[in-house]
């Protein structure tokens, strides 16, 4: 008996381009199971874990109750969901929160311009300004929250039970 015939097979029962196939799923498998490659971040290489404080201001929210939002959703100690770059970070705490007064510019006879409250009663919009804590690790380029670094400028999108808005990262503090 031949080690091949004439039809490609080997020892008459084995087609040689199933064989081949065969062989190259065992080794896809042997090589993912035992070579598996580099895991984590790149952003991650050469870091610390630092504390790190995140000064958010939130512009134009509008809510009917902004006090209950405040007093209920973002009480000091407590914790909000935030999503970086469309890639969910986790929970992070809530360091503080300050609700910012509307104002309005006001051009004077003189030609200046003065702040004053806003007068309109019927104004569901609200600005407030969050402080977030947490760790993150500090790279050379900076520090970075999940996978994604943390710069001034950036949206936030913080999530919770009854809310899910955008502020804008205006500080950062590191130890």
């Amino acid at each position: 008996m031949a080690i091949l015939d004439s039809k490609g097979r080997l020892f008459g029962k084995f087609n040689l381009l199933d064989v081949g196939a065969v062989f190259v799923i065992l080794l896809v498998v042997i090589s993912i199971f035992f070579f598996p490659g580099t895991t984590g971040s790149v952003a991650q290489v050469n870091s610390k874990t630092v504390p790190i404080e995140v000064d958010l201001v939130v512009r134009g929210l509008n809510v009917r109750d902004p006090q209950r939002l405040v007093e209920k959703d973002f009480r000091k100690g407590g914790k909000t969901k935030v999503i970086i770059r469309n890639q969910p970070y986790g929970e992070i705490a809530i360091k503080s929160v300050q609700e910012l007064p509307r104002t309005l510019s006001v051009p004077q006879a003189d030609g200046a311009l003065k702040e004053l409250p806003d007068p309109r009663k019927n104004n569901f919009s609200t600005d407030m300004l969050l402080t977030l804590e947490g760790k993150a690790n500090l790279t050379d380029g900076g520090p970075v929250l999940g996978n994604s670094k943390v710069k001034i400028g950036m949206p936030f999108e913080l999530e919770g039970f009854n809310y899910n808005f955008n502020a804008t990262v205006i500080d950062i503090r590191l130890p």
